[in-house]
């Protein structure tokens, strides 16, 4: 059986999620099981997801999806070069055959040989060498340089976000000797970050229009848009910005410097920095904005902040997710799990209370969720639903 996995936030699922689901099974064949690692509570960008990673695996599941597992928050949390191998990780250890990726690239051939490329110590340490000579010059822009030196145009591909993650999904195979079979789906509609028109919008642009009122199902496939709308009139997502913010800083404020310089990028003073700027900024942009730098941009320093709000500390993303927890399956999907059971190389996760049978520090991990999820909650405008504990009494969405 061949099984696609997809790597995704879902933040919000929309119908551009749908096609790529759509095109993979197409890809692999109509019996083909796809099996996703989707962030949790928080994203990479460095925020809170707009609805709980429940309620996002759930739509992802009432729209082709099979199976949906959680990347464990010191993942979804870290760089791109982390979250894509944490992902390639817990996916392997799952048992698939192919990943799954999107891209705007939308072809295989100059996406694989940057990632050759960028897989080699020489072109690592000829990157270190220009920032070491240059030191305003940031990371991205000495990669850039350096790849246009040996590739010329086709280093321009890594302007796209996308693009940028499929490389690093790419190493990540290499690097894990992992036998999935890659191959890339083109990505349609508007832009990372970016304002589109017609049906396929990006996820940035549907969390505006939700946040501002607006309704964004045309954009949503129908299955999906139920489950949103059902969490929005409960009173579950993230869309107020203010008790979002003052969540976060009075976490960051109680904090000592060590703490941030722990940090998994609190070296170099950006640790001391951050911890300056979180003693003086009245407001978390404030905050990211007094400490970003060159070499230090505002999506790393919100992923700091949200790090440090978090309990997350240097080392916790090295190595793979040590299990791997289930948030949502349908039919096909659990027919799978019975088909993998006693395969995989990390335990698989179906029930919370099955946590205490893994190792301390998958437990660790665990723990780690359930408190971010016991801070996401808070985000809910209705008290009721903002109790404590959740993440260790709320088992997989079966659709």
């Amino acid at each position: 059986m061949k099984t696609a996995a997809v790597i995704a936030e879902y933040n919000p699922f929309h119908k551009g999620h749908a096609w790529q689901i759509e095109a993979s099974r197409e890809a692999l064949g109509e019996d083909s099981v796809i099996v996703c690692a989707m962030s949790g509570d928080y994203v990479q960008r460095g925020e809170a997801a707009i609805f709980s990673k429940f309620a996002r695996a759930e739509a992802a599941c009432r729209c082709g999806a099979d199976l949906v597992f959680e990347l464990p928050l010191p993942w979804a949390l870290s760089s791109a070069e982390g979250f894509a191998r944490g992902a390639v990780g817990l996916l392997s250890s799952l048992g698939c055959t192919h990943l799954s990726f999107g891209s705007e690239e939308g072809q295989m051939e100059r996406l694989a040989l940057l990632a050759e490329l960028l897989s080699k110590n020489s072109i690592i340490e000829e990157i270190k060498e220009r920032m070491r000579r240059r030191p305003a010059l940031s990371f991205a822009s000495a990669r850039q340089e350096a790849l246009e030196e040996k590739l010329g145009d086709a280093a321009a591909i890594l302007d796209k976000p996308n693009n940028i993650l499929a490389v690093e999904y790419l190493k990540a195979l290499k690097q894990l000797n992992s036998s999935m079979t890659p191959f890339t789906i083109e990505r349609r509609g508007s832009g990372h970050d970016e304002r589109g028109e017609g049906e396929l919008r990006s996820a940035s642009e549907l969390r505006e229009m939700l946040s501002m009122g607006q309704d964004p199902a045309e954009h949503i496939p129908p299955e999906a848009m139920a489950v949103f709308c059902r969490e929005l009139e409960q009173g579950r997502c993230g869309l107020e910005g203010e008790r979002r913010e003052l969540v976060i800083m009075s976490r960051l404020r109680m904090l000592k410097e060590e703490n941030f310089v722990s940090l998994q990028d609190g070296g170099d003073g950006a640790g001391q920095r951050l911890y300056a700027a979180v003693k003086t900024g009245v407001s978390l942009g404030e905050i990211i904005c007094s400490a970003s730098a060159r070499r230090m941009p505002m999506a790393r320093v919100r992923r700091m902040c949200l790090c440090a709000a978090l309990g997350l500390s240097k080392g916790m993303s090295d190595g793979q997710p040590p299990f791997a927890r289930l948030l949502a399956a349908n039919a096909r999907g659990r027919s799978y799990l019975r088909r993998i059971d006693g395969k995989t190389t990390i335990p698989v996760v179906t029930k919370p209370a099955a946590v205490k049978y893994l190792e301390p520090a998958a437990r660790q991990v665990f723990a780690l969720g359930a408190s971010a999820h016991d801070m996401f909650t808070l985000l809910y405008s209705r008290t009721e639903e903002r109790t404590a504990g959740q993440d260790w009494r709320t088992g997989p969405k079966i659709v």
